[in-house]
């Protein structure tokens, strides 16, 4: 997952400079990843929506938490060196270099490891199901989810995009890349900018269509609120990256870095007003499938709000502690990708093995996230021996 002018952004976030690595956003894009896999841990075990007989309610702050924000980071982490990427290669070198680092495993990873995801599933409601049967019907009848790999192909569709719009007009981000340097000093001139067009783009579209509405062909899908979302914040990160970074808002000199606990605490505000929403939807209103305009409305922007904050305050922490040492998050750095694209088949035979044992919640989610980190960790180590798979991941 090394990331230097040339060679690619690979799809779970780019992570350095021309000349040089930046930690900072290394260990962000290894901290998400992690963030990734403890949030398909514990989903099981909610308290709302649990699916294991056991359930622990501090799970569902920390899904509402991770759901809000960290695909949203992905995407700024992903769109960062966008601009550079384009500028190093000739025309359809960047297409061909995407389609071989974000087309070729979404392909590779939807015709086998979703599929052996899901058979767990399957498995609990038609025990003697086999795999053969259920691939084959997956691949052609459907449905034929694609779990968190998603992100590849939406990434990809963006910087196809977002690699013409270069072609086009290579000033066209540059109006955001004048607010990033004047964030250097002033970061909460381009959090207000992210905010506003973050809520533009998602506030009307969850109204229309509400959070649950998905758009799929195939293991073609993403949820339809978000799409604009998640353009927002990968083209916003673009045009922090469209100059020199260390100029501004993620240079480790600037002012967002001092500032990462006030971020952290403004974070809180939004938070606590989606669990009061919560409160109000399913205490007050009776928890109807249909809610009122006001309501989706409200969500939306306490929604926005959050995601923004929480953004911001962890990319000032990375910022701020950034050292030339060590990091446990450093031993990520070559493999995050490659956990990414495994993990989930491991996460939910996890689940599906652990399902009729009498444990607590907690040792079920920990026994699911140390397992499965360990397990995907050393698949990727093991696919990265093979030289096709090595020039991927």
């Amino acid at each position: 997952m090394t990331l230097v002018s040339d060679r690619i952004e690979h799809a779970v976030a780019p992570a350095a400079m021309a000349s040089s690595r930046n930690l900072s956003l290394d260990r962000t894009r290894s901290f998400l990843t992690i963030l990734v896999l403890i949030h398909h841990a514990v989903i099981p075990y909610t308290y709302y929506g649990h699916t294991d007989p056991k359930s622990f309610a501090g799970f569902d702050a920390i899904v509402l938490a991770t759901d809000s924000f960290f695909m949203a980071l992905f995407f700024l982490l992903s769109g960062l060196f966008l601009w550079p990427s384009v500028a190093h290669r000739a025309p359809g070198v960047f297409a061909r270099d995407r389609l071989i680092r974000l087309g070729l495993p979404f392909v590779f990873a939807a015709l086998t490891i979703i599929p052996i995801a899901y058979y767990a599933i399957a498995l609990r409601q038609s025990p003697g199901l086999g795999f053969a049967e259920f691939w084959l019907k997956t691949v052609t009848v459907g449905p034929w989810p694609s779990g968190p790999l998603w992100f590849l192909w939406v990434l990809l569709i963006y910087s196809i995009v977002g690699g013409l719009l270069y072609r086009l007009a290579p000033q066209a981000l540059d109006p955001i890349n004048r607010l990033s340097v004047r964030a250097f000093r002033q970061p909460v001139v381009l959090f207000a900018v992210f905010v506003a067009v973050a809520a533009v783009v998602y506030v009307p579209v969850r109204v229309l269509l509400g959070p649950n509405h998905w758009l799929e062909f195939g293991p073609f899908s993403v949820q339809t609120s978000r799409i604009l979302l998640y353009a927002a914040y990968f083209f916003l990160g673009a045009g922090i990256g469209a100059a020199n970074i260390k100029t501004g808002l993620l240079s480790p000199e600037g002012e967002l870095p001092n500032g990462w606990a006030r971020w952290a605490i403004t974070a809180l505000v939004p938070y606590c007003a989606l669990w009061g929403l919560i409160y109000i939807k399913r205490e007050i209103l009776g928890n109807p499938d249909m809610l009122p305009d006001w309501y989706e409305a409200s969500y939306a922007i306490a929604f926005v709000v959050f995601s923004a904050a929480i953004s911001f305050a962890i990319l000032a922490f990375f910022l701020r502690f950034k050292t030339a040492g060590r990091s446990l998050l450093d031993a990520l750095q070559h493999d995050a990708y490659g956990i990414f694209l495994v993990h989930y088949a491991y996460m939910l035979w996890l689940q599906y093995w652990l399902y009729g044992y009498d444990l607590p919640a907690i040792a079920k989610a920990g026994i699911v996230f140390v397992l499965g980190l360990a397990l995907s960790w050393i698949t990727t180590a093991l696919l990265r021996r093979i030289p096709g798979v090595a020039l991927v991941l």
